[in-house]
């Protein structure tokens, strides 16, 4: 039976080959322990090019070598027969050279050959090894910075992929419900238009392995068909429907509507807007407030206000008292203020916050539904501050479920235990971190 491990001068020298011999020689002078560098490996085998038999070879081997095969100025060299390898992995003689050949050429393990061609080794009285002939493990010694630093570019590149992919999933469920919300009530528009080239786009979608890169590009793509969508859709829903929707909110009377010229229309809610944060009165005593005493890491003056305190305000308002602003849920919130950018520009005011509310909250799975229920229960301002607060925290992947978040926030709100400035000034001290 032919052998795996010929001399030097019978195998093929490679560039790889070469590589991997000096890795190996670099790997002598080091000590690392075997656990460390088997793990090194296993974190950036696929990146590499390893496959999944050749890291279950790489896992024989190892378990060849011992602890003290592992110290500086040592070498785990293996000289396992292909008999006891082939056993061990179930591969055929010719699979066991390429899975070798692959470790080697990846700069993983190197050969050192016998002048005969020969596997064979001997160890001391205390287990270390005198002289061997076979597989070379020392590269991985050698390489276990190399690796982790990789691993730690591969796991920023993994995040910022699955950031990316969210961004787009929101992005093609906004562009969907817009399409097929304007071809069931019959729009005026190019809608067959827009659902051709929203098709179009979803064909490009890479499948797997994409790249940050592309994964930007493609993002680019589907953010500037929604902005076409969402400009086509509010221009042809009608001057009508937006002052209506202006009279639900609160920012215009029913006598002043009338008069209103529908083309300049602008959100703008009877709301009092301060420079300064008001601060929210807190369930202690007046002397705890008036010291300023901190519960549970938050000032007594950012606690906030009862129950009771919130019902007796009025409906669809924030209560007085209550320290959230629109600067401060942007702020809080980038994803949920960058997406109402692209509906239409900057939000002055509550108005627009709860319009753009109620534009996103289909795109994140929240049914309408719970949508009311929060507004019933919260008041319609407090439940857009809500709602973006769940997109945001679903978009960066803090949250699963948005539908069952925002009704947990409801269930929290009606017990009098929502405290829902200390997740806005909660995120923005994370952010100041």
């Amino acid at each position: 039976m032919s052998n795996i491990n010929q001399p030097s001068g019978w195998r093929k020298p490679t560039p790889g080959l070469g590589v991997a011999e000096q890795h190996a020689q670099a790997g002598e002078r080091v000590f690392v322990p075997k656990t460390k560098a088997f793990v090194a490996v296993k974190r950036v085998g696929a990146h590499i090019g390893l496959k999944a038999s050749d890291q279950m070879l790489l896992d024989t081997l190892g378990a060849f070598t011992q602890a003290q095969d592992w110290e500086e100025g040592q070498r785990p060299i293996v000289w396992a027969s292909n008999a006891y390898l082939m056993e061990q992995t179930g591969f055929s003689l010719s699979a066991l050279k390429r899975h070798a050949r692959r470790l080697a050429e990846a700069g993983v393990i190197a050969f050192k050959d016998s002048p005969n061609g020969k596997r064979w080794g001997r160890r001391d009285a205390d287990g270390v090894i005198v002289e061997a002939y076979g597989f070379d493990l020392s590269p991985m010694a050698a390489r276990v910075e190399e690796f982790e630093e990789l691993y730690h570019v591969l796991k920023a590149e993994r995040t910022l992929c699955q950031h990316l992919k969210r961004q787009i999933t929101v992005a093609r469920r906004m562009i969907r419900a817009r399409i097929e919300a304007a071809l069931q009530s019959a729009l005026s528009g190019s809608w067959t238009q827009y659902l051709d080239l929203f098709e179009g786009l979803l064909a490009r979608l890479p499948r797997s392995n994409a790249t940050p890169e592309m994964l930007e590009r493609v993002l680019g793509w589907f953010a500037g068909l929604q902005t076409r969508v969402e400009r086509a859709y509010l221009e042809a829903v009608g001057t009508d429907e937006v002052v209506e929707e202006l009279v639900e909110v609160g920012a215009v009377s029913a006598d002043e509507a009338q008069e209103m010229d529908p083309k300049r229309v602008i959100f703008e809610p009877h709301i009092q807007i301060t420079k300064q944060l008001d601060p929210v009165i807190s369930n202690s005593s007046e002397n705890e407030e008036a010291a300023g005493v901190a519960r549970n890491g938050v000032p007594a003056e950012l606690v906030e206000k009862s129950a009771e305190e919130r019902r007796g305000s009025e409906p669809g308002q924030i209560p007085r008292g209550v320290a959230i602003e629109v600067p401060t849920v942007m702020q809080a919130c980038p994803e949920f203020a960058s997406w109402a950018r692209n509906l239409g520009g900057y939000l002055q005011d509550w108005g627009d916050v709860y319009r753009v509310a109620g534009q996103l909250r289909p795109m994140i799975g929240i049914s309408e539904h719970a949508w009311l229920a929060a507004q019933d229960q919260m008041g319609k301002q407090r439940a857009a501050a809500a709602l973006a607060l769940v997109f945001d925290k679903h978009t960066s992947g803090e949250v699963g479920s948005p539908g069952g978040y925002l009704r947990g926030m409801v269930e929290k709100a009606g017990a009098g235990e929502l405290h829902l400035e200390r997740s806005f000034y909660g995120r923005l001290n994370e952010q100041a971190a």
